[in-house]
């Protein structure tokens, strides 16, 4: 069956679970955001174990499918890994030291005979939650305003720049996304406390903090989204492979694929949505809305990035350099023995669905901490 599609079928299936990955990742970075407000929300070392229980239950998740992301990227389109991983390595390892620590600061926090202290794997924490957060949607970033990188004849990277991918923070646009996930993260992060810790000082604190986390997530999203659809951006002539400047190009990719556009209004109404019933409704279930629309809106992004003929990482210093889902991409073979992998994707969503409603059946109270033989 999957061995009868053509190549672009198959680069355009996998540029989807790329994009799927993605857009799940940044949905489980509401664990990131809840970290950077362990001080802000938990004024006592009880409320900050509440806190901290209640997102260690999930941190794996982010961490995981963040690993998923990049080996599922490196597996389909291993030149931009080349290009990106291997041109761009400072971002890169800032991420991952970024998330180490936060694997060690769960993992450490209430070890007996700590000789850090707690306090210094909390602080680690939110380091994680900053950096992560506004270093992954920074790198993200590049992938509509692009890298300075030239490929040669035999596709070897040349980077340009000596900073290694850290002069990605001198464009506005990518910082602006930077910060777009950042206040994203914290915003779910408030609204997960609300539907899963039973503690009404904890809950009222998190609603008079939301305000002032939806709202810069509003301006830096729509200061994003309006850039993004007036920019120019990099079109892919599907005959000869060539690149060229297409004005308006990810607005005209939005508008010439219609269940993308769809998909994106109805991912932004769930994240107001989710905001507003919580704000405006007093109830607390505010999640289970905008978690969805956040995974469906960066979803969006991601295709507009790689389909309609778009490179989903331009090249600044040599155009014709960018890379395409069609010259980034592993052989047709490789795709294929990948997709009869990706089949058992539904199956792992499934049993993950699963121990995540498992986990959350409950709201979590400070007497199941006080109980609890394992706690972080």
């Amino acid at each position: 069956m999957l061995e009868n599609l053509s190549h672009l079928a198959l680069q355009h299936y996998w540029w989807v679970i790329i994009s799927l990955l993605g857009a799940l990742f940044v949905f489980l970075t509401f664990v990131q955001g809840g970290q950077t407000l362990i001080y802000t929300i938990g004024k006592t070392e009880g409320e900050k174990t509440l806190l901290l229980n209640t997102l260690g239950r999930k941190w794996e998740f982010t961490f995981t499918t963040l690993v998923t992301f990049g080996g599922a990227f490196f597996a389909s389109f291993p030149l931009f890994y080349a290009t990106s991983f291997g041109g761009a390595y400072w971002v890169w390892l800032l991420i991952l030291v970024a998330f180490i620590i936060q694997a060690v600061s769960y993992e450490f926090r209430k070890k007996p005979a700590n000789f850090l202290g707690a306090k210094t794997y909390e602080i680690f924490l939110v380091i994680n939650g900053v950096a992560g957060t506004i270093l992954i949607g920074t790198a993200v970033g590049t992938f509509f305003n692009g890298a300075e990188f030239i490929l040669n004849d035999m596709n070897q990277v040349l980077w340009q720049n000596s900073a290694r991918g850290l002069e990605a923070v001198l464009n506005i646009h990518n910082v602006a996304l930077g910060a777009t996930v950042f206040f994203l993260a914290r915003t779910l992060g408030l609204l997960y406390f609300i539907y899963t810790i039973d503690d009404e000082t904890i809950v009222n604190r998190s609603r008079k903090r939301l305000i002032y986390c939806a709202l810069p997530f509003l301006v830096v999203f729509l200061f994003f989204v309006i850039f993004l659809f007036l920019k120019d951006g990099f079109a892919v002539n599907s005959e000869t492979g060539v690149i060229s400047v297409e004005p308006y190009k990810y607005w005209n990719n939005l508008i010439q694929m219609p269940l993308a556009l769809v998909i994106f209004l109805l991912g932004v109404v769930g994240v107001l949505w989710g905001i507003i019933t919580v704000l405006f409704r007093n109830r607390d279930n505010g999640f289970l809305f905008a978690g969805p629309g956040a995974v469906l809106t960066v979803f969006v992004l991601f295709i507009l990035a790689g389909f309609n003929n778009t490179s989903f990482y331009p090249s600044l210093s040599d155009m014709q350099s960018s890379l395409t889902i069609q010259n980034a991409s592993s052989s047709r073979f490789t795709l294929v023995v990948m997709s009869y992998v990706s089949l058992i994707i539904p199956f792992v969503f499934a049993y993950i669905y699963y121990f995540w409603r498992a986990m959350n059946r409950k709201k979590i109270t400070d007497e199941e901490m006080n109980n609890e033989s394992h706690v972080y």
